[in-house]
């Protein structure tokens, strides 16, 4: 959805989701979501009565939509799709990201992860939530891919897992190296599953 088609509620939300890829949870504040967005203070009270906690787990949720999505276009950018190619394209949304505008931010989920696994409370459910949602669909498509059932699942989250922490290495690191890293390292491992 284009900037200009969100109403106000889901600017907050996707406002909250690129503050929080850039800040954590902890350093994203209320006003700041809003002025993000472009909306004014009192309507975040108007749109979300639970505060900033209702407010972040929203922002988790579509993060986590949003990377779900994500598998479908890729797998359609590719002339011929494996689960290897799959992996390469799911990291270059992370170097082309970082070699254009540099390393600031990251996943929204994992700075949520981060800032919330330890309190168990509600957006830790969020976090997990957004992951299953992240995770399912790319279990689809390694299974259309030919990769059994039972193993596209383990594949699924060795993929996300190996991406999250490639993407923190290279934040660290400021240089792209850790994801070129392990979409070579991933890519033979991942093909190897496909039995048909």
């Amino acid at each position: 959805m284009a900037e200009a088609q969100r109403g106000p509620r889901e600017r907050m939300v996707f406002s909250a989701a690129q503050l929080i890829r850039r800040e954590g949870v902890a350093a994203t504040g209320m006003r700041e979501v809003a002025a993000h967005a472009g909306a004014p203070r009192g309507s975040l009270q108007h749109y979300f009565p639970g505060g900033k906690e209702q407010l972040v787990n929203e922002a988790v949720a579509w993060a986590g939509h949003y990377a779900g999505r994500r598998i479908a276009r890729f797998l359609a950018g590719l002339a011929e799709p494996t689960p290897s190619g799959l992996f390469a394209a799911m990291a270059a949304q992370w170097t082309d990201e970082y070699e254009r505008e540099g390393f600031a931010a990251g996943c929204p989920v994992a700075a949520a992860t981060v800032d919330c696994a330890a309190s168990g409370g509600s957006t830790r459910e969020a976090v997990a939530a957004a992951f299953t949602t992240w995770r399912s669909p790319l279990a689809e498509a390694l299974a259309g891919m030919g990769v059994p059932a039972a193993r596209a699942e383990s594949l699924a989250t060795l993929m996300i897992s190996a991406l999250e922490g490639a993407i923190l290495m290279a934040r660290a690191e400021r240089d792209v190296r850790p994801l070129t890293t392990v979409v070579r390292e991933l890519g033979p491992l991942l093909d190897a599953a496909v039995t048909r």
